[in-house]
């Protein structure tokens, strides 16, 4: 059996990230889960989040918008609709961003249906902000 698992992440415009690695990280619709080399196979949904990831004692995080994750025993793959590294992330604008999806979900009531979208930029935001202090 591999040590390792190959890392995918890909959103629509780019493939962020295509490596191996030891250990997978990523935010479940239901709750974060682990991913191993050799790991049962599965489908779920993602909510925003971080995605984290450890090579050795290197390790990497970046932050997710929601999306799907393929877990096979040598491979995972995230499809997300937005994803950023620690080095693409401006502070200031995701702390603006995170602003005005607030005050957006501060104006609508938990019946609309827009309302689980405003709840994601709320969270992507967010996941943004803490990828960026904990790594810069």
């Amino acid at each position: 059996m591999a040590e390792t698992i190959l890392l995918e992440i890909v959103t629509p415009l780019r493939k962020l990230l295509s490596r191996e690695v030891d250990e997978v990280t990523a935010p479940g619709r239901d709750g974060d889960f682990g991913v191993l080399a050799g790991h049962t196979p599965f489908l779920t949904t993602l909510r925003p989040g971080e995605i984290s990831y450890k090579k050795g004692s290197e390790t990497g995080i970046l932050a997710v918008s929601g999306g799907y994750a393929e877990v096979l025993p040598d491979k995972t793959t995230i499809l997300v609709d937005a994803a950023e590294t620690e080095a693409e992330i401006i502070l200031e604008a995701a702390r603006a961003e995170l602003q005005k999806a607030e005050d957006a979900m501060k104006a609508l009531s938990q019946d609309d249906p827009a309302y689980n979208q405003a709840v994601d930029k709320v969270e992507y935001a967010a996941a943004k902000i803490r990828v960026k202090e904990r790594k810069g």
